[in-house]
């Protein structure tokens, strides 16, 4: 009898040995593939072959944290149960970190499986299983309930692992992204102070992230006529920059061959639509200004009204047309002109100038900015740009919301 039981006790050693080399073997096919940068697939049906067939187990459900949400990774045997209804039953083991039993649950959903088994990183679940029609029991069963956990954690942690080496790209190829746009802005950017005898010109661009969507430009057509706009394009990035981009060339082009303004914002206009399918659309205000006949011709789309400021009144400039981007054909387009006084203070700007998150009681907008044109319209251009930002940092006391744009000139 007794050499018998020594014959048993060598034949169970010898099987729990080779059981234990089976699993070790496992274990070493699974980080191979893991470190040749195996497919998701193919590691969960790796995952699931060695479930069903070293340990013999009938039936799973894998759900792993996505999102602030959880996804059935992997699922076999029995009949499949709605993704929410597994989930919704698992969170009445969340505070549980060790393969657990489910024999006579209370919950119908739990009571069909044998072992809930949890995958944690420090206090935060990533991921759940649910396995059942597992015989194995004795000695045998928490050695194979820790290698299920074990096997299962090795998987999770490298799903981890890929999630965050592709959000490391993501992030490495946004901020390259953000890099270039930056770098093509910097080139839309044509002066910050500009003077001549018939013209003072001073500029204020504070982009709101490092890169913006707006833009101004400034252009000296002849001896005796300028042209300047103000824009604001949808949207952020280098798709908007190079947006951007070929919207300078464009006008920049048109203005030197084009004398009606008319002609060169419907021209625009087609120019945005091709480029853009509709799905971007820009905000301007375009001017050109005769130094002989002291004419200035306008048209504000769809953009903050430029305001005139001379002899102690201020006047809006908002005649024009729709913004641009929006329709194969522009509905109408209106052109302004209007006689410029010598001396005459003209403060172009974009929204960002205007949204800001107000401190408590203070009140900022158009009306305000009126006012503060007429107490100190007298200014030089630069000094005005210097003292209304400080203005607006010290008083108002807010962050921009948005891009802050600020074109501001004299013409004597």
């Amino acid at each position: 009898m007794s050499d018998f039981d020594e014959i048993s006790a060598e034949d169970e050693l010898i099987r729990l040995l080779l059981k234990r080399q089976t699993e070790l073997n496992a274990l070493l096919e699974v980080t191979q593939a893991i470190n040749k940068d195996t497919r998701t697939p193919v590691l969960i049906q790796m995952l699931q072959v060695i479930l069903k067939s070293y340990l013999q187990v009938g039936k799973l459900r894998f759900l792993i944290e996505k999102d602030g949400n959880y996804v059935l990774l992997s699922k076999y045997g029995g009949d499949i149960e709605p993704l929410g209804s597994l989930h919704v039953a698992c969170l009445k083991l969340s505070r549980i970190k060790w393969p657990t039993p489910l024999a006579n649950h209370e919950d119908d959903l739990l009571n069909k499986y044998d072992y809930f088994i949890p995958i944690y990183h420090k206090k935060k679940a990533l991921a759940y299983a649910l396995i059942g029609d597992f015989n194995t029991s004795g000695e045998l069963l928490n050695n194979d309930l820790n290698f299920i956990q074990t096997v299962i954690n090795v998987i999770v942690v490298a799903l981890e692992n890929k999630k965050l080496f592709r959000e490391r790209l993501e992030s490495e190829r946004f901020l390259r992204e953000m890099e270039l746009a930056a770098e093509v802005q910097n080139m839309l950017i044509p002066l910050k102070v500009y003077r001549d005898p018939k013209v003072e010109v001073s500029a204020r661009y504070i982009p709101h992230q490092n890169i913006g969507g707006d833009y101004f430009d400034f252009i000296r057509l002849n001896d005796h006529e300028f042209l300047w706009c103000i824009a604001d394009v949808s949207g952020k990035g280098i798709s908007a920059a190079l947006l951007m981009a070929n919207f300078q060339a464009s006008l920049r082009a048109w203005s030197t061959v084009e004398d009606d303004l008319t002609n060169i914002v419907d021209r625009l206009n087609k120019i945005v639509i091709n480029n853009t399918k509709g799905e971007r659309f820009i905000t301007l205000f375009l001017a050109k200004y005769n130094e002989k006949t002291r004419k200035l011709n306008f048209i504000n789309a769809g953009h903050n009204a430029t305001v005139l400021f001379s002899q102690g009144e201020t006047a809006t400039l908002q005649l024009g047309t729709t913004m641009i981007g929006v329709f194969d054909e522009l509905p109408f387009i209106n052109q302004g002109e209007i006689d410029i006084d010598p001396g005459t203070l003209i403060v172009n700007y974009t929204d960002g100038l205007l949204d800001h998150e107000y401190a408590a009681n203070k009140i900022w907008g158009e009306e305000s900015l009126i006012e503060f044109i007429k107490t100190h319209g007298a200014l030089p251009p630069d000094d005005f740009n210097q003292l209304l930002m400080d203005h607006i940092k010290l008083v108002i006391r807010g962050k921009p919301i948005d891009d802050v744009t600020l074109l501001t000139m004299r013409i004597f």
